[in-house]
């Protein structure tokens, strides 16, 4: 995960789009030659976010961060790159994705309503997003949708399991899904993996809480582990990259 500095326009911008793009660059040079199989950018620094709609400022500022990443990374064959836009600005990121030559989205909001820290995401994502995804020919754009997303209530649905979560993903047409803990940096329950596992056939992937300690047990369940958190100095999301972490989770991969 690549979470790229304060874009334009929000409450803790201070660098220019160029520089910004350039950071996300580096960080993404940095983590795909220590050895990791893809890379997502995302906007995590414009805390607090808007609900569903950014700006167009914001779409620009990502789109040049992917095409950034993606000259970084060119000699890496094959590297995926993926894209999020918080909160929940799903067309967004796949409009991103789909100019700067990415190849999935990370969705919130997929299915069903949720009370995230922006409100409530009342109206489920799939059926205009996929449409949209259609009419703007991106089919090859993946994607990857959180169920019971961390940084929200499920009170709404309190009456649905995470395995009726995970059928109603795949019934809606998610190409994999990501299971979390509760907050960003928190484990994911091997209980939660193992019930997603069980009700669907689609990729699973672990959306939070990854360590070089835990790496083994997740891969028992997922397909994949999105890292950002341990990844950082201290064990911080917003610090930078401490590529002792980084190597170390590398090589918990890798035995």
């Amino acid at each position: 995960m690549i979470h790229v500095p304060a874009l334009p326009g929000t409450p803790r911008a201070s660098m220019p789009v160029d520089q910004i793009a350039a950071h996300a660059a580096d960080e993404a040079k940095r983590l795909a030659d220590a050895g990791f199989d893809a890379l997502i950018v995302e906007n995590m620094h414009d805390a607090p976010y808007l609900l569903r709609e950014v700006g167009p400022e914001i779409v620009s500022a990502m789109t040049a961060c992917v095409m950034a990443v993606r000259s970084a990374v060119s000699g890496k064959a094959r590297m995926p790159i993926g894209v999020q836009i918080l909160a929940g600005a799903n067309r967004a990121a796949l409009a991103v994705a789909n100019a700067g030559g990415g190849a999935f989205i990370r969705a919130e909001g997929f299915i069903f309503s949720a009370v995230a820290d922006e409100g409530v995401m009342i109206e489920a994502d799939a059926g205009a997003l996929l449409r949209y995804r259609k009419q703007i020919g991106a089919d090859h754009v993946l994607v990857i949708a959180d169920i019971q997303k961390k940084h929200s209530s499920h009170a709404l649905t309190h009456d649905l399991d995470l395995a009726a979560h995970a059928r109603a993903a795949e019934f809606c047409g998610a190409d994999a899904i990501i299971v979390t803990g509760s907050e960003t940096g928190k484990a994911t329950s091997m209980a939660d993996l193992k019930a997603a596992r069980e009700a669907t056939t689609l990729p699973l992937l672990v959306g939070s809480g990854a360590t070089p300690e835990t790496l083994p047990r997740l891969f028992e369940c997922a397909d994949a582990v999105i890292v950002g958190t341990a990844l950082k100095r201290d064990g911080r999301w917003s610090n930078p990259l401490d590529m002792a972490r980084v190597h170390a989770m590398v090589k918990a991969r890798g035995s």
